[in-house]
């Protein structure tokens, strides 16, 4: 008896996948750059600025990080041999 091999992901499939993944990591790197800018400004008034972004940054950090672990559930469920 042959082993059955899972049938491949669609090309949209494939292609919605790679967004979400780009969705996330910009949407970390956004946040992160918020998060940190205060502390390397030079100027005071941007970094009172930044300062008042501070949720804004944790937001899309957390939105970002959201995007890049449901990117990995989904690349385990298609990795994962169907018995």
């Amino acid at each position: 008896m042959s082993p059955q091999i899972p049938p491949s992901r669609s090309a949209p499939a494939r292609k919605a996948d790679k967004e979400l993944l780009f969705k996330g990591v910009t949407c970390a790197l956004i946040g992160l750059v918020i998060l940190l800018a205060p502390y390397l400004a030079r100027s005071a008034s941007v970094r009172e600025l930044m300062a008042q972004a501070a949720l804004v940054g944790w937001f899309a950090l957390v939105l970002g990080i959201a995007f890049v672990v449901q990117y990995a559930v989904r690349r385990k469920q298609t990795r994962r041999p169907q018995p």
